[in-house]
């Protein structure tokens, strides 16, 4: 367990999905962490918004930019890990809306050496469409779950089971006896373990194995463990059309894992 944390948000431009993230944080039981946006290049004509966005927020919130050229999500995520005032890092994409326990669930799970990573819910276009930030604050999701499984069953939101919020221990060991995955939206670990292996890999220019799968290897190299917290870290995932995966990052996470090297040369320090 950890008394303080750094919340890292990848964000690119949707202004309005943020609104809704920073809204769910404002209700964290959890209270004592901070906030770093990790910008990878939103339109400037946007920063003022963005600006006054975070001076009405209560929350302590750091917002780092770079230019855009391209998806960078990497560089600015290792931007973040370096301006990190904490021991201790999540990590959570822009277009999620984590449950109200989701800081304090990490926090109180962390330990030397592991890994935590969570699940999410994938909301319907429907659903998105509902939230707003006054209803987020109000606890729309957890308070109309039925409606999300019933969403589930007519095949809208995806992986409704997931939002299950479990407190019974017991039980919470009985869903998390299965190995999952890095989930880059929703994991955390030790700065110095960031460290360790050099941050992300800015060599993938695009989404999808930089930001989880390439890092839970060379993690798993130096022996950390990777402990799930299905069931436990909550997250709503808001809706958009999915996004392909690149084939450069497939084989290029090929020859990470040819090279067995957990430090990468392409990360913080180069």
């Amino acid at each position: 367990m950890v008394k303080t944390a750094t919340l890292v948000i990848s964000f690119y431009n949707n202004l309005g999905y943020l609104k809704l993230l920073l809204a769910a944080l404002e209700t964290q039981t959890e209270k004592n962490f901070e906030v770093i946006i990790a910008d990878d290049g939103s339109d400037t004509k946007l920063l003022p918004d963005l600006e006054n966005l975070f001076s009405q927020s209560p929350l302590k919130i750091i917002h780092i930019w770079q230019p855009d050229f391209g998806f960078r999500k990497n560089k600015i995520l290792n931007k973040a890990i370096v301006q990190a005032q904490t021991e201790y890092i999540i990590f959570i994409d822009g277009d999620c809306v984590p449950h109200p326990a989701f800081v304090h669930e990490h926090m109180a799970a962390a330990e030397k050496n592991t890994v935590l990573t969570g699940r999410r819910v994938n909301l319907s276009e429907d659903i998105t469409k509902q939230l707003s930030t006054e209803n987020i604050r109000d606890g729309y999701l957890q308070k109309n779950f039925k409606k999300l499984v019933r969403d589930g069953i007519q095949g809208d939101s995806f992986d409704v089971e997931k939002g299950f919020y479990i407190t019974n221990r017991l039980l919470r060991n009985f869903f998390n006896n299965k190995y999952r995955g890095i989930l880059g939206c929703n994991f955390s670990a030790f700065k110095s373990d960031f460290l360790a292996i050099n941050g992300f890999d800015e060599r993938y220019q695009a989404p999808s194995i930089g930001e989880d799968s390439d890092v839970q290897y060379r993690f798993e190299l130096l022996k950390k463990k990777i402990k799930s917290l299905n069931n436990i870290a909550v997250q709503y995932h808001l809706y958009h059309k999915i996004q392909p995966r690149s084939q450069k990052n497939l084989d290029l996470f090929e020859q990470v894992k040819q090279a067995g090297l957990a430090y990468t040369q392409y990360g913080i320090n180069k």
